[in-house]
């Protein structure tokens, strides 16, 4: 199976930023002005747009279950669906999942601005590449930048504002030229940018960055602050990966049983600080199975986000749900 987000490529030493040092000891949270030791959470459904079953996971999960955020996939056929759904509930927290990629088989989708403005960016089929590597041994920088600036304002076109930017498969941080375009294009718009720059403790662990790489993402960290722009202190991509144990069956109920278990313990691993949780929920109909094997997993995180297990260890635990929305007001508040 191919994997739906694959380990992001930290490869930021080619940058020409200027390091800055932050203070070690004062996380984006309390910058913000949460409480100093808060351990604050985005949790955050990727995918909106992609399909009718992903619309109604995300839906219910923010609807009747604990997550706080989602982006939607502008190029994707059920992107008005989605945005029908915002118009009737104006207080979700929607950003962009900037797309770049078009993973699935036989379901596919091309660039919003055309094959004619971005041909580095579109495989034979005329649709976005299916994976990481083909758009980073394809695509410019400038077509990357030009297809972006196209699902953003597809977006406004629609009266659609979002709250943040972040990128699906993570392939805006597979190269340093893509991650400059992206970050400036998030300071351009006064959008925020999914991007994780302050102690990095469980992104790090995942992708075993090294601390140049880690220093680095502190100074574009500072210059996205100085901006006016709020930042992550971690990121949290851990759930794609959770496998059944062997020898469970693979039932919704017990997915979802071992997600919300999964999502406790990596829990106690949060330190001080916003960390974006990234997820997928899906509500998997018959017709989803034609798209990708991925509908269990998908429908376990769903299962996780409305089982009450989880919402009281979370709140047992003091640990403070936010949104993007919330962030960047708390941000616009400060010199």
């Amino acid at each position: 199976m191919l994997l739906r987000i694959p380990r992001m490529i930290w490869v930021f030493l080619c940058f020409s930023f200027s390091v800055v040092h932050a203070q070690e000891d004062t996380t984006y949270a309390e910058r913000l002005g949460f409480p100093k030791g808060a351990r604050v959470i985005i949790l955050h459904v990727d995918d909106a747009g992609m399909s009718f079953d992903s619309n109604e996971g995300v839906e219910q999960a923010l609807e009747k279950g604990i997550a706080s955020s989602t982006s939607v996939m502008m190029p994707c056929p059920w992107v008005p669906g989605f945005l029908h759904y915002l118009r009737q509930h104006p207080g979700v927290d929607a950003g962009l999942h900037l797309t770049l990629t078009s993973e699935w088989k036989e379901y596919r989708w091309p660039p919003v601005s055309g094959k004619p403005a971005v041909p580095g960016l579109t495989d034979p089929e005329g649709a976005l590449w299916p994976d990481v590597g083909d758009v980073v041994a394809h695509a410019s920088p400038d077509e990357v930048e030009r297809e972006m600036r196209a699902q953003i304002e597809k977006a406004l076109q629609m009266k659609f504002r979002p709250t943040h930017l972040d990128s699906h498969m993570g392939t805006l941080f597979a190269s340093p030229a893509f991650i400059q375009r992206y970050v400036k294009l998030g300071i351009e718009y006064k959008i925020p940018v999914m991007f994780p720059a302050g102690h990095n403790t469980l992104i790090s662990a995942q992708l075993k960055s090294s601390g140049a790489t880690q220093q680095m993402a502190k100074s574009i960290g500072q210059m996205l602050w100085k901006a006016g722009l709020p930042v992550l202190d971690d990121l949290h991509n851990l759930s794609y990966d959770w496998k059944l144990p062997q020898g469970v069956e693979p039932t919704p109920g017990n997915w979802g049983k071992f997600k919300t278990q999964q999502y406790i313990e990596s829990f106690k691993l949060l330190r001080p600080g916003v960390t974006m949780v990234i997820m997928h929920c899906t509500d998997p109909t018959a017709v989803f199975e034609h798209i990708s094997d991925s509908g269990p997993t998908r429908q376990g995180d769903l299962l996780a986000m409305l089982d009450p297990a989880l919402k009281q260890y979370i709140a047992k635990e003091g640990i403070i749900i936010t949104t993007w929305r919330e962030l960047k007001e708390r941000r616009d508040r400060l010199p």
